[in-house]
């Protein structure tokens, strides 16, 4: 195929044509329209990856417990004005323990897509856990969704990007003011979240100061060895099995 018809396949595809009108328009077999089109897909990748850039976003969902952190919309007010705003954390002892989840899924090569979550301690240790990406067809992405956020009351919302970092950093920042490192298995979800310019954040903590609720891979005595350490004795709050603190 010379260079000319593969030019002509991509203007023609840029007006939605389908291969199959494609190869008819042009007199070529539908399998050699198919094969253009994947070459110069792969290529955008390959050429965008060279950059440095990361494949665009899908979609972002975040449990309703980080939700209810986001600051409530005003009337007549920029977003650019609403998304530097703070709301406090609410007092719900109810609400996940301090939990919440974020799901960040990116468009991948042969139409699949990459997905990542990230288990969020917003009360004190941030990133708690966090699946590696893995790549999926549309089905098993909305699968994996409805899996992962199953645990977490009420219903995930869709979030943009810049709100997904801002809940994931924000958590990570706090923990690591504590003494504490994310989930060992951050490093490998890192750059799937993207670079984060600080405009957006959750407050963390509860009341004011780090809240520790003992799940059951933690090692509580490390933890509070730790909360000692960075905040002093009487600087925080605890909850060991059902008694808090």
């Amino acid at each position: 195929m010379t260079g000319t018809q593969q030019q002509e396949i991509m203007d023609l595809r840029a007006l939605n044509l389908t291969p199959k009108q494609i190869a008819r328009k042009l007199g070529i077999k539908v399998s050699d329209v198919n094969a253009a089109i994947q070459n110069q897909a792969e290529q955008t990748t390959l050429d965008r990856l060279a950059k440095g850039e990361l494949d665009p976003v899908y979609q972002c969902f975040a449990s309703e417990s980080l939700i209810q952190l986001l600051p409530k919309i005003p009337p007549k007010n920029s977003i650019k004005n609403l998304l530097t705003k703070i709301l406090p954390v609410k007092n719900n002892d109810d609400i996940d323990r301090g939990l919440g989840l974020v799901v960040i899924a990116r468009v991948a090569r042969y139409n699949q897509i990459t997905v990542c979550s990230y288990l969020l301690d917003i009360w004190c240790l941030g990133v708690k856990d966090t699946i590696p990406p893995r790549t999926v067809d549309r089905i098993k992405f909305q699968e994996f969704t409805e899996a992962v956020f199953e645990p977490f009351p009420g219903e995930p919302q869709e979030v943009t990007l810049e709100v997904a970092q801002g809940m994931i950093f924000s958590a990570c920042e706090y923990a690591l003011s504590l003494g504490f490192q994310p989930h060992k298995d951050f490093s490998k979800s890192r750059s799937h979240i993207g670079e984060w310019d600080g405009s957006i954040r959750i407050e963390c903590g509860r009341d004011g100061k780090p809240f520790y609720v003992n799940g059951p891979h933690d090692n509580p005595k490390k933890i509070m060895e730790t909360l000692k350490k960075s905040r002093g004795e009487g600087n925080f709050d605890f909850l060991i099995g059902e008694r808090s603190y």
